[in-house]
């Protein structure tokens, strides 16, 4: 097996549980627990909480330890240092906006799985090298969306994605529909307004919508 063989199973069970994982960017550190709580009643118990505020680790923190039906995941994830303390934080899998020998490294002595990004056909070869099979697709519609990803398949047919980055309502069933996409991540089933207004019933309300999307 090539070193650094991504732990595939453990982050199947993550994708495949539910179509649309919410990717979410916590301001306020008490919105973390009721939103997790919304979005796993809804259907969504899979969350990937950003490194991009102050308080993201704090918010890992809260919800692995208050929130036990949700699966906690980390993003925005650029180092070795960043992958560590997210562990430490309780995330249970780790997610990178792309894929660097070091990242790969670092998930090689983990338990915890590591969803990193790639696009072009250079990155995905060199992320199979490393036995990684799973990637993140990101930024996707910026990228090409589901036109890229459907021309992706047939060359490297062993490659499956959950892609992210300008998917919505709107066309996550344009990807969810690829043979090589397996979920999408997105942010439209927590929109900033709802969480700042602590609307978790309407949020509620979005995560069983996403979660009934066909695949």
């Amino acid at each position: 097996m090539p070193s650094g063989t991504q732990k595939t199973d453990e982050l199947l069970k993550i994708m495949q549980g539910q179509p649309v994982i919410p990717v979410l960017k916590i301001d306020r550190l008490a919105d973390a627990v009721p939103l997790a709580r919304a979005l796993a009643r809804g259907g969504l118990p899979a969350v990937e909480i950003t490194l991009r505020t102050p308080v993201a680790l704090d918010a890992i923190r809260a919800v692995a330890a208050e929130v036990p039906e949700a699966i906690v995941g980390a993003g925005t994830i650029l180092n070795p240092d960043q992958f560590e303390e997210a562990v430490s934080a309780g995330a249970q899998f780790i997610v990178s906006p792309g894929t660097t020998p070091s990242l790969i490294d670092a998930a090689v002595s983990s338990p915890v799985p590591l969803l990193p990004g790639a696009i072009t056909p250079g990155e995905l070869m060199a992320a199979a090298e490393r036995g990684y099979s799973l990637l993140k697709f990101f930024p996707a519609e910026q990228a090409g969306g589901a036109a890229f990803l459907k021309a992706l398949a047939s060359p490297f047919a062993g490659i499956r994605f959950c892609p992210t980055g300008g998917i919505g309502a709107n066309n996550a069933t344009d990807y969810l529909s690829l043979p090589n996409v397996i979920c999408v991540g997105g942010s439209w089933v927590a929109p900033d307004g709802l969480v700042a207004e602590g609307k978790w019933d309407e949020i509620e309300a979005l995560a069983a919508a996403a979660a009934k999307l066909q695949r």
